[in-house]
């Protein structure tokens, strides 16, 4: 199988080009990207052809595509993708747009080609196991969730609206969002949100805090913010607290490191644990092998989005936003 990368905008298409290289029978096959500097010294670092057209790239051989450009280009990219009937993995959140994520989805299905949506976060073991207890019961009835993803602000097109639709809330929002109604198998309902700017110069929000109500009555809260200072051991966290009637679960997601202390650099942690992001690009290539429905779809994304989306409302209204 052939693989294409549409843009290395974003810092997973590094990740994920060393994943691809990890798995039997799966190549690079290209790199198309607008920044032609960029996309030429990814092209060169991992020795494929370059694009700076990304038609080029779907005119050739390659059976499916990774599409990590700036957020606000996903809809572009993925239906000139899809018209070439190349499967997709979409980098999150899937757009910047309900429209535009439904489009996505709907050109995706028109075309009969794979729209999977880049949430490496469910395939990590930690995250499998606790989706596992859920389904056993082991917590019972879930009442209540806390979650938190804090990192650090990226900085570049992050912090450009107009490319990325929004900063740390819609950035962080959409992992933890999808995680939550994947472990109950509910939607969010209602969300409340208080989204601000105080940890940089930029604009662009940097912290929020959201109450979400879902269908199944159970309400849960995310800190998703850029709060990480850059000397923080490391970029960022994914946490939740999922409180029932039978216990309570614990997952922190990047606990699998060591702690590095240096007279040069201080304290840094060293993962020692497993690859997400390998698991995310095994678990597509196989969708595409199979011609199966992906485990973490289209829609997923776009429910993701409508989260985030409906955060920056709700924070603009100064009320609860009501999402179905």
């Amino acid at each position: 199988m052939k693989l294409g990368i549409i843009s290395v905008a974003h810092m997973h298409a590094y990740s994920y080009a060393d994943a691809i290289r990890k798995i039997e029978g799966v190549q690079l096959a290209g790199v198309a990207d607008e920044d032609v500097a960029r996309g030429k010294a990814a092209a060169e670092k991992w020795g494929v052809p370059f694009y700076q057209d990304c038609r080029e790239l779907l005119a050739s051989d390659v059976d499916a595509v990774i599409i990590t450009s700036e957020n606000a280009k996903h809809h572009e990219h993925a239906v000139a993708a899809a018209n070439a009937g190349k499967h997709i993995l979409c980098e999150k959140p899937l757009a910047t747009t309900e429209a535009a994520a439904r489009e996505m989805i709907e050109i995706c299905r028109e075309q009969g080609v794979i729209l999977q949506t880049a949430f490496p976060v469910r395939f990590h073991p930690a995250v499998v196991r606790a989706k596992q207890l859920v389904d056993q019961g082991k917590v019972g009835r879930i009442m209540a969730i806390r979650g938190t993803n804090r990192g650090q602000n990226p900085g570049g097109w992050f912090i450009d609206r107009e490319k990325s639709g929004g900063g740390a809330v819609i950035d962080h929002t959409v992992h933890v969002a999808d995680l939550m109604r994947w472990f109950m198998g509910s939607e969010v309902r209602e969300v409340y949100a208080e989204v601000d700017s105080k940890f940089s110069d930029s604009a662009i929000d940097d912290c929020g805090i959201l109450t979400m109500e879902f269908e199944n009555s159970v309400f849960a809260t995310l800190d998703c913010s850029w709060s990480r200072n850059k000397s923080f051991p490391v970029w960022g966290d994914v946490t939740m607290e999922i409180v029932g009637t039978e216990g309570t679960l614990s997952l922190d997601v990047f606990s699998q490191k060591l702690d590095l202390y240096s007279e040069d650099k201080g304290l840094k942690w060293v993962n020692w644990g497993d690859d997400m992001d390998t698991q995310l690009i095994k678990d597509f290539v196989a969708s595409v092998r199979e011609r199966k429905t992906p485990s973490v779809t289209g829609e997923d994304g776009l429910r993701a989005v409508e989260v985030a989306l409906a955060a920056y409302q709700s924070a603009q209204q100064k009320q609860p936003v009501t999402l179905r």
